[in-house]
């Protein structure tokens, strides 16, 4: 998974394929985010009653929370971007309208900011929830091996 590299200022120089082609790739990020997410609850669900262990509640439920905020938000920036992807109309009509095209242009500027900020602190929250279960792995592999003992 590859974010975008265009930079915010340089959104009044991209044609309105290339806005077309980065709200199709934007989405196709953000859905494969969603299902990623599908994918955490299981694990999280797997995991429960190790997350849940008095030593680390508190900040594992602290990441669990976070994930489920990233997820509404990962649904409303699906929606906006679909939303955005369909008012590409504007730029396309053939009718010349400064001032909405002026604003699809800022709308699709924060919009690059907005979702490179999104997916920055989702690959953080995943690294962070993997490293939890990497320890709880651990953790019962070293029980496992004294068990045996």
């Amino acid at each position: 998974m590859e974010t975008i590299q265009t930079h915010a200022r340089y959104v009044e120089w991209l044609s309105v394929e290339e806005m077309h082609k980065g709200s199709k790739e934007w989405l196709s990020q953000l859905e494969f985010v969603k299902d990623e997410h599908l994918f955490f609850e299981d694990l999280i669900k797997s995991y429960t009653l190790q997350l849940i262990k008095p030593e680390k509640f508190a900040h594992n439920k602290e990441i669990i929370d976070a994930i489920n905020r990233s997820q509404k938000r990962n649904n409303f920036l699906i929606e906006a971007v679909k939303v955005h992807k369909n008012e590409l109309q504007i730029m396309v009509d053939g009718i010349d309208q400064p001032k909405e095209e002026e604003a699809y242009k800022k709308e699709h500027k924060g919009l690059i900011i907005k979702i490179n900020e999104f997916l920055k602190h989702y690959r953080s929250l995943k690294i962070q929830l993997f490293d939890i279960v990497k320890r709880i792995k651990k953790e019962e592999k070293i029980k496992l091996l004294i068990d045996r003992r």
